[in-house]
C-alpha cells in the first residue's frame, strides 16, 4: 500500500469504535502517525494497541469533548510530543440509546437532549479546531475532515437534535475553509448514510436495514471501510483542491426524488417507466 500521509499526525475524534476506529487505522497504514482520541481512554489504548501491532504508528488520548479545558490541554500535549498537527477527523458524535429516547420530534423533545447533541456534535469539533489551528497553520496547513450525516441535509420525524446539530457541523466546516484557506487548511465535511457498524449491525431490525437499501442507488449498504478511505483521500494532497466542500457518502441515499421506491413498484406494475 502506499504511504501518501507519511511524516504526517493527525488526531481522529470518536476513535476507540465503529468508524473512528476504522479510519485511524486506514490513516496509519497510509503512514500518518495516528492520535486516537476517545472519551474512554482505555476504549482507544484497545484500538491503538491493535494498530501498532500492525507495524503502524499509533497512540490514545482520553478526553472529554465538552470539556474545553481538556480539549485544550490535549491538544497542547498533542503538538508538544509530536511537533506538528496536519489531520483533523471531527468524527465523535453523541448517539446513545438513551439519547434517542429523548431525542424525538420537536414538541416531545428533550431539552437536555439537544444541549448534549451540540455540545457534542458541534462544540467539540469547534473546540478542537480552535485549539489545533494554530499548530497547524504554524506547520504549514492541514486537513479537517468532518463527519456529518444525512440528518443534517433532510428533516426526519425524529432525532431532531442529532441533525440539527449535524447541520450545524456543515457550515462550521465551511466558516473554517473561508477563514484559514489562505493559510493552507482545507475544511471539508462528509455526509454519512447509514453504515453497517459493529452496533448497527446488532442493533438495527433488518426490516429497517431493507428500507434503508431500497432507497440506495448503490446495491448494498454501506461499512465503516467505505466512509474510511474517503476520509484518508480528503487528509491527503491528492485533495488539496477539495476545500470548503460537503461529499456525501450515502451510496446515493440524499440523490433522489423522496418518492424513487413508489414510483419504482407502479413502474414495474405498468411495465413501462413513462409517467
Amino acid at each position: 500500500m502506499s504511504r501518501p500521509l507519511e511524516g504526517k499526525v493527525a488526531i481522529v475524534t470518536g476513535a476507540g469504535q465503529g468508524i473512528g476506529t476504522e479510519v485511524a487505522g486506514l490513516l496509519a497504514q497510509r503512514g500518518a502517525t495516528v492520535v486516537l482520541a476517545d472519551i474512554n481512554a482505555d476504549r482507544a489504548e484497545g484500538a491503538a494497541a491493535a494498530i501498532r501491532e500492525t507495524g503502524a504508528s499509533a497512540v490514545a488520548v482520553g478526553f472529554d469533548l465538552t470539556r474545553e479545558d481538556q480539549v485544550a490541554d490535549a491538544v497542547a500535549r498533542i503538538a508538544a510530543d509530536h511537533g506538528q498537527i496536519d489531520i483533523i477527523h471531527n468524527n465523535a458524535a453523541f448517539q446513545t440509546e438513551a439519547q434517542r429516547q429523548q431525542d424525538l420530534d420537536v414538541i416531545h423533545l428533550q431539552t437536555k437532549a439537544w444541549d448534549m447533541a451540540f455540545a457534542v456534535n458541534v462544540r467539540g469539533p469547534m473546540l478542537l479546531c480552535k485549539y489545533a489551528l494554530p499548530t497547524m497553520i504554524a506547520g504549514g496547513g492541514g486537513s479537517i475532515v468532518h463527519s456529518s450525516s444525512g440528518f443534517g441535509l433532510l428533516g426526519e420525524t425524529t432525532l431532531t437534535a442529532y441533525g440539527s446539530s449535524k447541520a450545524a457541523l456543515i457550515n462550521l466546516s465551511r466558516f473554517i475553509a473561508t477563514q484559514y484557506g489562505k493559510q493552507r487548511i482545507r475544511s471539508n465535511v462528509i455526509a454519512i448514510g447509514f453504515v453497517l457498524s459493529d452496533n448497527a449491525v446488532e442493533t438495527v431490525p433488518q426490516t429497517a436495514k431493507d428500507v434503508l437499501l431500497a432507497h440506495h442507488l448503490s446495491p448494498e449498504l454501506g461499512t465503516p471501510a467505505d466512509i474510511a478511505h474517503v476520509v484518508a483521500f480528503l487528509a491527503s494532497d491528492e485533495a488539496r483542491f477539495i476545500n470548503g466542500a460537503l461529499i456525501p457518502v450515502d451510496g446515493g441515499f440524499t440523490a433522489h426524488q423522496p418518492s424513487m421506491v413508489d414510483f419504482q413498484r407502479l413502474f414495474a406494475e405498468a411495465g413501462s417507466n413513462k409517467l
